[in-house]
Formats: C-alpha cells, sequence, structure tokens
C-alpha cells in the first residue's frame, strides 16, 4: 500500500513504541534540559537511537535531524532528511501520563514525503504520504466538518518559557477562550495535529515548536483535507514560529482572531 520510505517510518515507529510501552510507568532517569520543566528521560534517548539504527538499516545514505543527538548522517543538501521525535510528550511520560508519541517523518528540498505519528498506549498508528490520504490503523481518516469557529474544539499548547509570554502568546490564548471555545492542552503537538487530522479536534494552533515536533503531524493534517499555515495564514514551512493546522472550514476565522490580537509576533525564523 505505501512506499518503501512510509514503511520504513511505520516500522521504526512500532520498534520505538514498544520501548516505550515497556517503559511507561516503570522506574528511570530524568534529567532536565535548557529551558524550565523540558524533561528528557533514558526512555527518548533509546526510543531515538532504536529509530535511527532502523533507518540507517534501510537507507544508509539519509540524514537525520532528530531531538535528543541534532543532525547526523549525509549533509548533502538534496538527500532525505529524517526528522524525529522519539517521544512527543516526555513531561506526560515522566509523570505516568499516557499522552505521548513517535513522531517521524521523512523530507526532501522542503516537501514532506510522508509522515508517521504512533500512540503506542492506545496503539493507534497515523500514517500520511504524499498524494495518498491518511490513515489510522489502516483506515482513511478525513478533518471535521465544523464551520464555525465559535463552536469549535479546539487544542493548543506552549513553550517551556510560557512565563515570560513570548510573542504573546497567553494572549492569544485568552483571545481565543474569551469566545467561550473549549481547548485542551494535550502536551503532545505530534498527537496534536494527528487529531486534527481525524476530526477529533477542529483546529490547533502554538508558537516556536521544532521540526520534529510538527513535521510528521503537518503531512497527516494535509493529507486529511485540512491546512497548516501560519498565523498571518501565509505558507508554512518548519522552521516558521507559528503554525495553525485547522479542517480549513474555521481557518481564516481562527487566523483572523490571532493575528487581530497581534502581540508582537515576527512571522521569521523559529525563536525557540
Amino acid at each position: 500500500m505505501f512506499n518503501q520510505l512510509t514503511n520504513c517510518a511505520v516500522d521504526s515507529a512500532l520498534k520505538a513504541g514498544k520501548i516505550l510501552k515497556e517503559g511507561f510507568g516503570t522506574s528511570f532517569e530524568i534529567f532536565n534540559k535548557i529551558g524550565k520543566n523540558n524533561l528528557v528521560t533514558e526512555y527518548d534517548k533509546r526510543s531515538e537511537s532504536i529509530i535511527i539504527e532502523n533507518i540507517k538499516s534501510v537507507f544508509p545514505d539519509h540524514s537525520f535531524v532528530a531531538e535528543e543527538s541534532g543532525n547526523s548522517g549525509n549533509i548533502d543538501n538534496d538527500s532525505i532528511k529524517w526528522v524525529i521525535d522519539p517521544l512527543d510528550g516526555t513531561v506526560n511520560f515522566a509523570h505516568s501520563l499516557p499522552i505521548f508519541s513517535v513522531s517521524i517523518a521523512a523530507v526532501k528540498n522542503k516537501e514532506i514525503l510522508c509522515g508517521v505519528v504512533y500512540h503506542p498506549i492506545l496503539d493507534e498508528l497515523f500514517i500520511a504520504e504524499k498524494g495518498t490520504g491518511s490513515f489510522l490503523n489502516d483506515k482513511p481518516i478525513k478533518v471535521s466538518k465544523s464551520t464555525e469557529l465559535d463552536s469549535a474544539f479546539l487544542v493548543t499548547g506552549f513553550p517551556y518559557n510560557v512565563n515570560s509570554n513570548p510573542c504573546g502568546c497567553i494572549d492569544h490564548f485568552v483571545s481565543i477562550i474569551q469566545r467561550g471555545i473549549p481547548v485542551r492542552r494535550l502536551g503532545s503537538a505530534a498527537l496534536d495535529l494527528a487529531y486534527v487530522a481525524c476530526g477529533r479536534f477542529d483546529g490547533f494552533w502554538e508558537i516556536n515548536l521544532h521540526s520534529w515536533d510538527v513535521a510528521a503531524g503537518v503531512i497527516i493534517v494535509q493529507e486529511a483535507g485540512g491546512i497548516v499555515t501560519q498565523y498571518n495564514n501565509e505558507k508554512y514551512w518548519l522552521d516558521n514560529q507559528t503554525l495553525i493546522a485547522t479542517n480549513g472550514k474555521i481557518h481564516n476565522q481562527i487566523c483572523n482572531v490571532l493575528i487581530k490580537c497581534g502581540c508582537g509576533i515576527n512571522f521569521g525564523r523559529n525563536q525557540k
């Protein structure tokens, strides 16, 4: 059904998910990276190692950008690059909250070729391949049909330095909830995007996300019929500072709310 790239991403995500499921709720080492509550566990590293090793066994000439190990492999700009978050939702995982995922995408020349997001606790596997649609456990998925922002169900997240209100992210949150719109904060951007793709949420917004947080989720939303842009409704790429993903039907409405709020957004490269 899928090509070799996508099948490799699926296989790698399942193997990493098995490691995370085995480690979930057990005793393990937890470290704090730069930033308040920016955690990493030994399972982040073990998951990342198995993903990279598995992909290298199939595609030894490809390159990688991964949350824990950074850039590695072939530095040729024309090569396929794997964008990996081995454990998206580390804070949840560290506190035995079963909301986390594995996120893997293959990218070439600013085009996302495929993406996989795997929720190991629920055994939910989201897959998208360029031009083939999006799937959850082998069944096609589509975004929701909601047309009104004020009756939408939304999800968001905050950067680790939320206490300093970067780019007015708190003000943006307030501008949404003041409209009486129900908003959730799950702690895994990859799952937020996957849940938009399958219609559980109507939209998602957040600032200062890294490429590994969203690469897989972006193509899953797009292939499910959704739209992903910056807050100003311009084309989104993985190093942009702001991201909105919706079913498309409420997209202009939420963009207008966030842009109206303003709060000093710089629509340049990611500042995180």
